[in-house]
This record gives structure tokens, C-alpha cells and sequence, in this order.
């Protein structure tokens, strides 16, 4: 999970987004807001992350499973070395969204929770 140049070029802009994102949705609907977005982005790693392999979860995508795993079997060890790197990296970056989600949502939440009890 090295950073390249480009990434620390971008991470300012992605950062400022990101704080941008934060305080619309608090100034918009208050903690109530960030709680929100909080589950909204850990559903998203957690769907990233149970697709992580391929298509799943529903009827339709059941001969693009079956595609899938043939492909696979098919790699070499290289191709299969490859794509193990890749998830790897894709689940270290999961595990940040996830833990920026925890702690959106503990304090949205918590904090909606706190006040409202006042």
C-alpha cells in the first residue's frame, strides 16, 4: 500500500472532498446527517467487499459466476499471483472506509442520541 507521487499530489484534494462531504451532510441535517453517511459508506465497502471475487447475490448473475470461476481456474500462477495482490490492496483500503464509517456513525449517532435525551 505504497503511495506513489500522484497519490500524495491527490490526497489534499481528496481530503478537502472528503471534509467538504462532512460538513454539508452535518450542516444539512445535523448528526442525524453524519450518522447517515456513515452507513451509507459502510454499505458500500461491505458490498465492495463481499464482491470482492465477482458478481453475487442475485438470479440473474448466476452464468457469470460460473464464467467467472472458469476464468480463474484457467490463470496461471502468475495471473493468480496478480489478482491476489490487487485484493489485497482493494481489502486494506476497505478496512479505512470501514473504520471512517464506525466512527461516523458512532458519532452521529451517539451525539444525535446525547442531545436529543437533553
Amino acid at each position: 500500500m505504497r503511495m506513489t507521487r500522484i497519490d500524495w499530489i491527490l490526497l489534499p484534494v481528496l481530503v478537502g472532498v472528503l471534509a467538504g462531504i462532512v460538513v454539508g451532510s452535518f450542516l444539512l441535517a445535523g448528526f442525524l446527517g453524519l450518522g447517515v453517511l456513515g452507513l451509507l459508506v459502510g454499505f458500500m465497502a461491505q458490498r465492495i467487499e463481499l464482491e470482492k471475487d465477482g458478481a453475487v447475490s442475485n438470479v440473474m448473475t448466476t452464468s457469470l459466476y460460473a464464467q467467472q470461476f472458469k476464468v480463474r481456474e484457467g490463470m496461471s500462477r502468475a495471473e493468480k499471483a496478480e489478482h491476489r495482490a490487487e485484493t489485497n490492496a482493494l481489502l486494506r483500503w476497505l478496512f479505512v472506509a470501514k473504520v471512517i464509517s464506525a466512527g461516523l456513525v458512532i458519532l452521529g449517532f451517539g451525539l444525535f442520541f446525547l442531545f436529543q435525551l437533553d
